[in-house]
């Protein structure tokens, strides 16, 4: 991929008001604010040109500016609710930064929940984006740890169990059935203007990118904190 040829900004979004978790955001994970790991990986990419924090949180703010990104406007309150979508806070984010006069060729999200994910991957996420002219987005996967053929079931009422796909059933070797895949918080990229046109990200035609499972870690409790501070103080003992 030529660099020169495109500009790449990369959003990390960030509210206030996550209630799994209080202050997710800024929570100290290994003696470091939880953003401040998706600032500082984004800044290691070879292709971001400019890392930009879309909050409506003064002290995300804050931080945020601390760890060296970019704040050049709060998000308003009503795209930062618990039932606010967050496509419309990328539509937000795409429009008010082209508003401002500054064009840009691919937006990439790298979410504040999940700090162990490496470089490669941002990048790997858009470069699959840049070397197909007829993508609007890649998003990151992980391979999933049970089938729904054979490990995923439903419970009606009165406590009973039924196979969750029963055409299914037939199939009995976890070999004979396409691998599946879980959605991670690890990167998103899209097209801006793909973005301002669709409502939805799978409106449009999505590459997925395969990362691995130990980094695709997403915080949403205070278990999954714990486990993502355990794995970065195992990580940096090993360096």
């Amino acid at each position: 991929m030529d660099k020169k040829k495109i500009t790449v900004f990369g959003f990390i979004f960030a509210r206030g008001g996550s209630k799994g978790v209080k202050n997710k955001n800024i929570r100290l994970v290994a003696g470091k604010p939880l953003i401040h790991y998706a600032v500082e990986t984004a800044k290691k990419s070879r292709f971001i040109d400019r890392i930009i924090v879309s909050t409506d949180n003064k002290d995300i703010e804050r931080s945020a500016l601390a760890a060296g990104a970019e704040v050049p406007f709060l998000r308003p309150a009503e795209l930062a609710s618990d039932t606010s979508p967050e496509w419309l806070s990328w539509q937000h984010a795409v429009r008010t930064v082209k508003d401002e006069g500054h064009g840009f060729d691919i937006f990439v999200s790298i979410p504040a929940t999940s700090p162990l994910r490496a470089v490669e991957d941002i990048d790997n996420c858009i470069q699959a984006l840049v070397e197909d002219d007829d993508a609007d987005g890649v998003i990151t996967v992980c391979k999933a740890a049970r089938h729904p053929s054979f490990n995923m079931i439903v419970r009606d009422d009165n406590g009973f169990a039924a196979l969750a796909m029963p055409e299914l059933h037939g199939i009995s070797r976890r070999q004979d059935v396409s691998p599946m895949y879980d959605i991670t918080t690890v990167a998103y990229a899209a097209r801006p203007e793909f973005i301002l046109t669709a409502s939805s990200l799978f409106e449009g035609k999505i590459k997925a990118v395969v990362v691995p499972r130990e980094r695709s870690l997403d915080i949403d409790t205070e278990f999954d904190l714990t486990m993502a501070e355990l794995m970065i103080k195992h990580q940096s003992a090993k360096e």
